[in-house]
């Protein structure tokens, strides 16, 4: 079935509800919606809204959004599996990863640069430091 009809979304968001368990109040509160308006689409007082089509898929990252709009493929997304969707979210969970690592790479270096930093300013103190001595040894001496 390749269908994006809306009483055919619902059913399938009421399938991806009674699949995981969730209570029509549970789901609202995760959507951000009220549990009346989620209510009366259900019963089909209201038409399918956009907000509770984008609430679903924001909240629910396992939920495969070709599945819920086209009917393509399985209701939750497998990370282990070649889809498009899978494939991308792997690559979003990559890059998440190398930019926290590349973070804490940079924080690393900062930390690096400082201490090199403080090591020269130290080593010029001490340098100086060797040089009055020298010039105080060589002035005792000649006393």
């Amino acid at each position: 079935m390749d269908t994006c009809n809306k009483a055919d979304i619902l059913q399938r968001i009421k399938e991806f509800r009674e699949y995981t368990g969730m209570s029509k109040s549970t789901l609202a509160t995760s959507i951000g919606m009220e549990q009346t308006t989620l209510n009366n689409q259900f019963l089909g007082k209201r038409g399918l809204s956009i907000d509770l089509v984008i609430g679903v898929l924001s909240s629910f990252s396992e939920l495969s959004a070709e599945w819920l709009l086209r009917d393509r493929g399985n209701m939750l997304l497998d990370k282990y599996s070649d889809s498009p969707e899978a494939t991308q979210l792997k690559l979003y969970e990559r890059i998440e990863s190398l930019v926290g690592t590349i973070e804490s790479l940079q924080e690393m270096i900062d930390i690096k640069n400082k201490i090199i930093t403080q090591q020269k300013d130290e080593k010029s103190i001490l340098t100086n430091r060797i040089q009055e001595l020298e010039q105080e040894i060589i002035r005792l001496s000649k006393m």
